[in-house]
């Protein structure tokens, strides 16, 4: 029996389903399945620990799709056949620091960029980083949490390359453009993270690797024609979240990629950029007030009169924390296709 075969028959209210077409891989396991697929395309053993270990950590807040199957993504992007350079620094002041990412993939360049951001704000009370000439830096919030672990207040805004038709367009125009806050508290950091699309592209591209229909009204194809086909949105895209005002925030972000150096690499304002503001709360309350208000704040919150039927109000972030801590008792699902295509690596 596999070691999360194991676990799984230990545990009891299984978080995720097994069926014909998955394998429950323990922690240990899917980590080694990921470090192997990457090493196979290039990467050393300590970049693919840098990106294995979010992508397992996405897993294990229950984002299947931005976990081992975002490997196939990377092994297939165009930019990953070209030439890398290392991350540097081009621009830096004691509050900030503009970084090329060297065309890395930004599960490393922007990890490079988020201790940076931390040491500085550390320092100073406030950073703000910009990284460019990268790609595909995952979750915002496995970042944002280390900022909140480090006691800091955080903001993450990462632009990326048209996949969000705006309202009434045919064609795309913006990235996913995901958003993400966080906060650190007395009992530990809170974050939010929203992608500004109706549906993120990484689950548009698990969709059609495992031959997925997407869900009515969020994907057009080639031709600006609705579709539920997701290979045929790959060639499209997809809406924003929420019509004008997830259009707006979406936009916003796109704008906010300029000043993380998003058009220095190609000459394209439509690209991928990732902007970290980072604030040290005592610059504000300097009598150090505010993770015991951020834990009162959120004890108030849950704290809230239920309406029939409702077990308990969650905050930000509680569901991926608790849910954490079971699956690396429970082990990790994935569908069957995507570990064969790693394997196949």
């Amino acid at each position: 029996m596999s070691d999360a075969a194991t676990l799984a028959a230990g545990a009891k209210g299984l978080l995720d389903a097994d069926t014909p077409d998955s394998v429950r891989l323990g922690v240990t396991e899917a980590t080694e399945l990921g470090a192997r697929a990457l090493r196979s395309i290039g990467y050393s053993d300590e970049e693919a620990k840098i990106i294995v270990d979010q992508l397992i950590d996405n897993a294990l807040c229950g984002y299947r799709f931005a976990s081992l199957p975002r490997i196939l993504a990377i092994a297939t992007d165009a930019k990953t056949r070209k030439a890398r350079q290392p991350v540097k620094i081009v621009h830096e002041t004691p509050l900030s620091a503009l970084i090329d990412g060297g065309n890395n993939v930004g599960y490393i360049s922007v990890y490079r960029g988020v201790r940076i951001a931390i040491e500085k704000a550390q320092l100073s009370g406030f950073a703000s980083v910009g990284i460019y000439n990268s790609y595909y830096s995952g979750r915002n919030a496995y970042f944002v949490e280390m900022i909140a672990k480090a006691g800091l207040v955080g903001i993450h805004v990462a632009s990326a390359q048209p996949r969000v038709l705006p309202i009434g367009g045919a064609r795309p125009a913006l990235g996913t453009n995901p958003i993400c806050v966080g906060f650190p508290s007395a009992n530990g950091p809170v974050v939010f993270d929203m992608g500004t699309a109706a549906l993120m592209w990484g689950e548009v591209m698990l969709h059609a690797h495992i031959g997925k229909e997407l869900p009515e009204g969020i994907g057009f194809d080639a031709q600006g024609n609705p579709t539920r086909d997701a290979k045929a949105v790959l060639e499209g895209g997809v809406v924003p979240f929420g019509d004008h005002k997830g259009y707006g925030l979406s936009f916003t972000a796109q704008a906010l990629g300029l000043l993380a150096g998003a058009a220095l690499a190609t000459g394209k304002v439509q690209d991928y950029g990732f902007l970290f503001l980072v604030l040290d709360p005592k610059l504000m309350l300097p009598g150090g007030e505010f993770p015991a208000q951020m834990a009162e704040l959120v004890a108030k919150v849950k704290a809230t009169p239920r309406r029939p039927g409702v077990d308990e109000i969650r905050i930000p972030s509680e569901r991926a924390y608790r849910e954490r801590e079971q699956r690396r008792k429970q082990g990790l699902v994935f569908d069957r296709k995507v570990v064969d295509s790693l394997n196949a690596l």
